[in-house]
């Protein structure tokens, strides 16, 4: 069943997932809105079909308490859609990316995520800290000393409040205090009013005005493909993190299905693509939310705020969430990594930097885990294409994984030794994985007659010839 009705991920920590959901309303905010400017998207239907997300998410989901919405890397993708067809080709695009997602979810993609390496993963999640905090810091150009003065006091106040009391979020406490403070007094700071037009309402059900042709197909699939793709990447490398936070695992299936349901529901809407995003879903979990209920909980708020009570979420300082994601991008940050460098193989440490520079150079995500994944699998078959010999008196032991990347390191091998004082020439821990690899060693036999007689515990399903000599050796 697709809905989630088990009674703890709604019920277990019912104070702490409200406190944890009324953050992250709030935090979304300034990036759903941002990003919408960017690609040219209403900044009201982009936070409704968070809303949206958020929810359908929340009731589907594979991973409670991780966050999704209307993402800035989605968005970007969708720029150039917009600017050369228009809203409703967006509209037709979201609607396909949560189709081909739900397939993919049928198809299992989600087991492609164990090919990523932890170098990868590091990297992803270092690049993506760095992204979070040098968006803020671009926010800081040009601003008053009391912008600058109320960031601080936001970083300072993640950082004690916790020690001074645990019952209620520290983001939660500043972003009320701050947002008092400026109402009050009149402090000359940005507020999210300032951050674009507000003007529009929720709308209702919005089939996209377009020809359903095959000429609109080839004009949306590109974009919907790289929307699925880039959504899943991010997502499913965003569960784990929270997996990790909250001692618990989540069904990665399950949430590829529920973003596609999610970006379909969102698509009839009028909204953009979402996703998973790592920096809300982090100040989620540590403002105390664990469960389904956190996310509906910000859905709910979030609607609120933009259909009942716009004025008050207009007021908001953004330097108060710039701070608090400041610190989510500090805490984001594996330092750890860093560390392990010294220790690490060069390979290693080479694919993580690599992964992070390709990420902060291009602002996909997708692109930096697909490189550093290649980089992994081609680091890891070099190391496995050498085979080695071992003689022992009459014995040789070839040891090894044998196929097409090896074939030149076993013929240089097999090059190097006499077969006149060899008895036995044992393959137990040669690993004969394609044709190849078969044909390599049929080659090397019809090379060498004599060895006939001599080769034992061949492993091969690619070859009549070795499988006799298998079966003679058993």
């Amino acid at each position: 069943m697709l809905l989630s009705y088990k009674k703890n991920e709604w019920i277990g920590n019912i104070k702490h997932d409200i406190f944890g959901g009324l953050v992250t309303s709030v935090a979304l905010i300034p990036e759903v809105i941002g990003f919408a400017i960017v690609s040219g998207v209403n900044p009201i239907t982009a936070l409704f079909a968070s809303v949206i997300m958020l929810v359908v998410t929340s009731l589907t989901g594979g991973r409670p308490a991780m966050v999704s919405a209307a993402a800035g890397s989605m968005a970007l993708v969708m720029v150039t859609l917009i600017k050369t067809h228009g809203i409703d080709y967006m509209i037709a695009a979201t609607v396909l990316t949560g189709i081909i997602q739900v397939v993919l979810g049928y198809l299992k993609i989600n087991q492609l995520m164990r090919f990523v390496s932890p170098p990868v993963m590091a990297g992803f999640i270092n690049a993506l800290a760095l992204l979070i905090f040098m968006a803020q810091i671009q926010q800081l150009h040009q601003v008053t000393i009391v912008t600058y003065l109320m960031v601080i006091a936001a970083i300072a106040g993640m950082y004690i409040l916790p020690h001074i009391t645990q019952a209620i979020p520290a983001a939660l406490i500043i972003i009320v205090t701050l947002t008092v403070g400026t109402t009050v007094f009149g402090w000359n700071v940005q507020t999210v009013g300032a951050l674009g037009d507000m003007a529009g309402s929720v709308s209702g059900i919005h089939l996209p005005n377009v020809p359903f042709t095959i000429d609109t197909l080839r004009i949306i699939l590109p974009t919907s493909l790289t929307l699925a793709l880039v959504g899943l990447v991010e997502s499913l490398l965003t569960l784990p993190i929270v997996d990790e936070m909250t001692d618990s695992v989540g069904d990665s299936q399950r949430e590829v299905k529920a973003q596609g349901l999610a970006n379909i529901m969102t698509g009839f809407f009028g909204g953009p693509a979402g996703c998973a995003m790592i920096g809300q879903a982090v100040i989620n979990v540590k403002s105390g939310g664990r469960e389904r209920l956190s996310t509906v909980t910000a859905g709910g708020v979030l609607f609120l705020l933009i259909v009942f009570f716009k004025d008050i979420m207009l007021q908001i300082p953004t330097p108060a969430l710039i701070g608090i994601m400041i610190t989510v991008a500090i805490t984001t940050f594996d330092f750890n990594s860093l560390k392990r460098v010294k220790e690490a193989p060069m390979i290693e440490s080479f694919t993580m930097f690599l992964t992070i520079a390709i990420v902060l150079y291009t602002h996909n995500l997708a692109l930096g885990i697909i490189v550093g994944v290649l980089v992994s699998m081609i680091a890891l078959v070099t190391k496995i294409s050498q085979v080695q010999l071992k003689v022992s008196g009459p014995k040789i032991v070839i040891k090894g994984q044998l196929f097409f990347a090896s074939v030149a390191s076993f013929n240089e091998e097999m090059d190097t030794i006499s077969l006149d004082n060899i008895d036995i020439i044992d393959c137990r821990q040669l690993h004969i994985i394609d044709n190849s690899g078969a044909d390599a060693l049929l080659t090397w036999l019809n090379e060498n007659n004599q060895a006939l007689d001599k080769i034992q515990h061949v492993q091969t399903k690619y070859s009549p010839l070795l499988n006799k000599l298998a079966e003679k050796n058993e």
